[in-house]
């Protein structure tokens, strides 16, 4: 027999309203109750009836998240991390993928709020910010993650991207580098920023961007370590060739690396490499890749918090959190 709300009220001596307050997370229930029903929640197994809350809350406790790419590994860690968040507030996660493709984004966004899920969550792909009003004319509360339109005046959680290309571009020079190019997106604001930061750290050095050292490409999250390739066998084929390369991400580092190694250059004493993104495998590469990490779980555990805030109806006024990332120096910068 199922275990109802009554009877754990009942067990502990409490009302209903109180243990429903518990399950719900209301603020206004004392630490010692709190921790009294959901130590007697979890001897007893119980199992909320999602659909039964849902009815009666007018709420599904889901919440959309749609990104670019479902298996590039930054987006992978992200929704790991917001799921997890998400789960101890048994809240549900519904994931989809744009596939980089505007029309394929909004097709997800009418999906997912026809499922009624109670908070959108949107790495856009889109090339312009859409209207004032949002991503549609559904009231469904929205939060914008990794990709930011500022002039939306929207909830967002994301990196410090013009950070993220002032310390990998730093670091570069502080090693003694002169020839410093950059491997980037386009378009998107990461992309964008980050060359706003390599940009700055070069002019605050008086060191110059010579003609052709700035490589960009498109769809830069699906194909970006053969998109790496290709940029660095551009730069390689310059007339004075760079001696360190900071890369949008670190896939396309990895792809332009081994372009590097592949034209007979050495690792880091010919060119030098930054990445960004803090990729669990960086390290156990053949060279292990210096990066910039711009805290992919951390960023997901705001994100969540955010994301709860807005579908219990929170009137706040929007909010751009932005993490500082830090610098993990490996081996394509500083030999050992």
């Amino acid at each position: 027999m199922a275990v109802r709300l009554q009877d754990i009220a009942d067990d502990l001596g409490v009302s209903k309203v109180t243990v429903s307050k518990v399950l719900r997370g209301n603020p206004d229930i004392g630490e010692r109750t709190r921790a009294l029903v959901l130590k007697r929640m979890q001897e007893l197994n119980y199992q909320p009836n999602m659909l039964a809350r849902g009815l009666a809350s007018g709420k599904t406790f889901a919440v959309g998240l749609i990104v670019p790419d479902l298996v590039h590994p930054f987006f992978g860690e992200f929704a790991k991390s917001l799921g997890g968040a998400l789960r101890a507030s048994d809240r549900a996660l519904v994931l989809a993928s744009s596939e980089e493709d505007p029309k394929i984004e909004q097709q997800e966004i009418r999906t997912l709020l026809s499922r009624g899920v109670d908070v959108l969550l949107i790495a856009s792909c889109q090339p312009k910010p859409p209207n004032q009003g949002g991503f549609s004319d559904d009231p469904t509360p929205f939060l914008l993650v990794d990709r930011n339109f500022p002039s939306l005046n929207a909830n967002f959680v994301g990196s410090n991207d013009v950070m993220v290309g002032e310390l990998a571009t730093r670091h570069l020079i502080e090693l003694g580098r002169k020839r410093i190019a950059h491997i980037g997106g386009r378009g998107m604001s990461p992309a964008v920023d980050r060359l706003h930061g390599y940009r700055s750290a070069l002019k605050d050095a008086n060191l110059p961007v010579p003609r052709g050292f700035v490589v960009t490409r498109d769809r830069f999250e699906e194909t970006a370590d053969s998109m790496g390739h290709l940029a660095m066998q551009e730069l390689l084929s310059l007339k004075s060739r760079p001696d360190a390369v900071f890369c949008y991400n670190d896939l396309s580092a990895i792809g332009a690396m081994a372009a590097a190694t592949e034209a007979g250059l050495r690792i880091p004493e010919d060119i030098a490499f930054v990445g960004c993104g803090g990729l669990r495998y960086a390290e156990y590469l053949k060279i292990p890749l210096t990066s910039i990490d711009h805290s992919t779980q951390k960023m997901g555990v705001i994100a969540a918090r955010l994301a709860l805030n807005l579908a219990e109806g929170s009137t706040k006024p929007s909010q751009a959190i932005l993490i500082e990332p830090t610098l993990i120096v490996r081996q394509s910068t500083v030999a050992q």
